[in-house]
């Protein structure tokens, strides 16, 4: 199986936090492998990122912790 058919596969979810109305979301999907999809939820069929399920864990551990300023 490629990557496409993984991420046409896959079960992807928005943050708890992103609200009804769109806006800007992004959605992740758990990968074989132990990997982590990434994608913006306005455009599915666009591009994607794939990390390691540690990659994404540390990452999102980091905006938790507020160590990202935007």
């Amino acid at each position: 199986m490629d990557l496409n058919d993984e991420f046409r596969q896959a079960a992807w979810c928005k943050s708890s936090y992103s609200g009804s109305s769109g806006g800007d979301c992004v959605e992740v999907a758990v990968l074989p492998g132990g990997r982590v999809g990434v994608r913006d939820s306005k455009d599915p069929a666009g591009p994607a990122l794939v990390v390691t399920a540690g990659g994404w864990t540390g990452f999102s551990r980091c905006v938790k912790d507020g160590l990202f300023a935007v």
